[in-house]
């Protein structure tokens, strides 16, 4: 079995997603805390493994990885099962566009680098900012989603409920209003009931600062 080192940071969304992929695949990691408010992700020594200074980075044997939605492919080609992502290329397709809509719709500009951008150190600016860009990605996710099943994508959980519980974690977190965004609200909680997504969650992690 590979030896598998995740540079996590217990807030972060994009790391939460790989926390979950890899509990869903029952793979075990050693887990490297890179505080990103401190800017731990800005030394050399972490730059020499993610060269744009983002957690997560997933080292396998010593070769390190970027981006979450790259790391869970590569979970996902290297362990197919149990399985992220559905069997046919169609259904693949749609899955990804749910992931994308996230990861390029939403998650990119509520990072840190670019609420200090948006707002400086001006709480209000930066809670505005992602008040207005949040939900305007979630009621896309919204429409694309499937109006049955409990999971994203209907009776399966997938890479988009992998993608869709850090996302609704973070918009609870500034007071993003859920309710028109019924299947999302369905989804997110069935997800979070399962054990392995319990267990990724950023208050469970061994430096959450809550």
């Amino acid at each position: 079995m590979a030896k598998l080192t995740l540079s996590t940071y217990w807030r972060s969304s994009c790391s939460f997603r790989v926390r979950i992929a890899l509990g869903y695949k029952k793979l075990a990691y050693e887990p490297v805390f890179v505080n990103i408010v401190e800017g731990e992700q800005k030394k050399p020594e972490y730059l020499t493994k993610n060269p744009i200074g983002h957690v997560p980075t997933l080292t396998v044997d010593g070769v390190s990885y970027v981006e979450s939605v790259a790391i869970m492919e590569l979970l996902e080609e290297l362990h197919p099962e149990p399985a992220l992502l559905p069997k046919t290329p169609h259904d693949r397709a749609r899955v990804r566009g749910l992931v994308e809509t996230i990861n390029a719709g939403i998650q990119p500009l509520q990072n840190l680098i670019v609420l200090e951008r948006a707002g400086g150190t001006d709480q209000e600016k930066r809670t505005a900012w992602m008040k207005f860009f949040i939900p305007r990605g979630l009621a896309a996710f919204e429409a694309l989603a499937s109006d049955s099943g409990p999971y994203a994508f209907g009776e399966h959980f997938t890479m988009a409920d992998v993608c869709l519980v850090p996302q609704v974690y973070a918009a609870r977190r500034v007071g993003v209003d859920l309710t028109p965004f019924p299947r999302i609200v369905r989804a997110e909680a069935a997800a979070s009931a399962l054990p392995f997504v319990a267990a990724a969650k950023p208050e469970a992690q061994p430096d959450a600062k809550i």
